[in-house]
């Protein structure tokens, strides 16, 4: 696949989809945008992407469509609607859904993409506003070898860390680990931060310590600093991560595995969400543990 034979179109121009489909323009893709707000999508098409009223219009002038909506409410409806993705898409052509969502979706999706001769993978992503305008996303992914190979050199545009999981699915089982290992990261680092606060500690000094031993992990070096500056801008909003840790509990009483340190994340969240913090980033988690933990 290259600039001069596939034509690229791209469903949802939100925090991370609008870097990640950025990169395909600049890579010199003809790409097709549409997203529920057109003025989300006015930087790209400014950079050359073509506007297109509906998810349709962009299947109709696509080769490989990918998707990167909020909810899996939102993925079923862009693609699997009478005006969706795939209804529209011609055979042999591919769709991608990069949305964090349901596992049983992406097989649903799958099937009934190969029932119209369309092939689709699920490739969630791990890296946040940080690594989608750098292009270093990790992409965890799901279905066939073969349309995954064919698929690599334009996850390579938008990714570092580009895995094959499995079949349909896989990517995102993956991505529901992915989020819990996140969730607990990130409580971690708030109730450390406000630890230190609280003892007397000069954050700064405490963070130059911890960040290089044992202790260090991509929160507490991308999200601290933000803490600190009282920055809670989205890298990736409250609300899409309660979702996915719903859903990632969801799947854990399916399997019967109790995690209470996930379901313990989840709640603290829901909290925060309950305290206006919906739209915010996960960095905002500070602020429900300081409303429980008054001076």
């Amino acid at each position: 696949m290259g600039p001069d034979v596939t034509r690229i179109g791209w469903v949802g121009t939100g925090v991370m989809g609008s870097s990640m489909c950025g990169h395909l323009v600049d890579a010199g893709f003809d790409v097709a945008v549409n997203t529920r707000t057109r003025g989300k999508a006015e930087p790209l098409l400014e950079r050359g992407a073509a506007w297109m009223d509906s998810p349709s219009y962009v299947a109709e002038n696509s080769d490989v469509v990918f998707t990167m909506v909020g909810y899996p409410s939102e993925v079923e409806e862009v693609l699997l609607g009478d005006d969706g993705v795939i209804a529209h898409l011609e055979a042999g052509s591919i769709v991608v859904d990069m949305t964090s969502s349901r596992p049983a979706l992406a097989v649903r999706i799958a099937e009934e993409a190969a029932q119209r001769g369309v092939h689709a993978l699920d490739a969630p992503v791990s890296g946040g506003d940080v690594g989608a305008r750098a292009g270093t996303l990790s992409i965890m992914v799901g279905g066939e070898p073969e349309v995954f190979d064919a698929v690599r050199p334009l996850f390579d545009v938008m990714g570092k860390t580009v895995v094959l999981q499995g079949p349909a699915g896989s990517g995102q089982h993956t991505k529901l680990v992915n989020q819990t290992l996140v969730a607990g990261n990130i409580v971690a680092v708030c109730e450390a931060l406000l630890y230190a606060q609280r003892a007397g500690l000069d954050v700064p000094s405490v963070l130059e310590s911890v960040s290089s031993g044992a202790a260090a992990s991509w929160a507490l070096s991308n999200l601290a600093p933000r803490i600190l500056a009282g920055d809670y801008a989205p890298g990736f909003f409250v609300d899409h991560f309660v979702k996915d840790m719903g859903i990632a509990l969801e799947e854990a009483a399916r399997m019967q595995i109790a995690m209470p340190g996930l379901a313990l994340a989840h709640q603290l969240y829901v909290a925060l969400q309950a305290q206006g913090h919906g739209r915010d980033g996960t960095q905002s988690l500070i602020l429900a543990l300081e409303a429980i933990s008054p001076e």
